[in-house]
């Protein structure tokens, strides 16, 4: 399975009382793996979006199923899910990295991001631009297989 993966390592900061990640951190790490796959494989989309083009997230989840606390390392991995007209499913998975090298899961989420363009004063629907489509069949999965 391809996907993009972004690497984190928590610290206290991220943890609350009990000494586990504060569960809104987790859909802070999703934000931050797509926006740096977007400025690593698709650069272009970001100049759009200082251009009257606008990405807007409809929908963000997360399912936790293990604890992650201070040092740990996490791999943060997205991948394509469905893709209509106008929106795209990401789909991402919390892996803990442990020292022995092998990997736990600690939660899955996912991402519904809306392609809209500022028009007379108005957001209206956009198509999910080619590149973005392109970009995420080559590194992230394949969109084109979701595509309605």
């Amino acid at each position: 399975m391809k996907y993009f993966e972004f690497l984190h390592t928590v610290s206290f900061e991220e943890t609350n009382a009990l000494g586990n990640v504060y569960f809104s951190h987790f859909l802070r790490w999703q934000g931050r793996c797509r926006e740096q796959f977007l400025w690593e494989h698709v650069p272009t989309l970001v100049a759009a979006l200082d251009d009257g083009a606008a990405m807007v997230t409809t929908r963000c989840s997360c399912e936790y199923l293990a604890e992650l606390a201070a040092f740990d390392r996490v791999a943060v991995r997205m991948r394509a899910g469905e893709v209509t007209q106008n929106r795209l499913t990401l789909l991402f998975d919390y892996v803990r990295l442990e020292p022995d090298g092998a990997e736990r899961t600690a939660a899955k989420g996912e991402q519904q991001l809306a392609w809209m363009r500022w028009e007379d004063g108005r957001l209206v629907p956009d198509r999910v631009p080619g590149e973005l489509l392109s970009a995420i069949d080559t590194v992230a999965g394949d969109a084109g297989a979701w595509r309605r």
